[in-house]
């Protein structure tokens, strides 16, 4: 099983992530962007789950559709990997591997993720 959290203002306008099945957990709103890179201040949070199988469809459907600018990215995994989208940038690698986790936390800061965001799951 997959489990991770889209922010739903993260989807660029016209975009869509189709052909996969989440089921969703949660979702809620919160008050915690980042407005100095963009972002708006409200965020909605969508906590899911899916079949690892889906694993790649996400994640490329993913890096189709999140905003370019303002530092957005989703994350997601599963029991052995990890996932970091990005627009079109997509990070696998296994749970733990802190140079896998260190690749991508350096590409979302070059891509302007303020550094408290740079916080998914190890």
């Amino acid at each position: 099983m997959i489990e991770g959290t889209i922010i739903g203002e993260s989807i660029r306008v016209g975009a869509e992530v189709g052909g996969v099945r989440l089921v969703s957990r949660r979702i809620w709103r919160s008050a915690q962007g980042d407005t100095a890179t963009g972002q708006p201040e409200v965020w909605t949070l969508i906590e899911f789950e899916c079949d690892e199988r889906e694993a790649d469809a996400l994640a490329a459907g993913l890096a189709a559709a999140l905003e370019k600018t303002g530092g957005w990215y989703a994350d997601f995994r599963s029991p052995a990997e990890t996932f970091v989208v990005y627009a079109d940038k997509v990070f696998r690698y296994p749970r733990g591997d802190s140079e896998g986790r260190a690749e991508a936390m350096a590409y979302g800061r070059a891509a302007g993720v303020p550094e408290d965001e740079l916080d998914w799951p190890v």
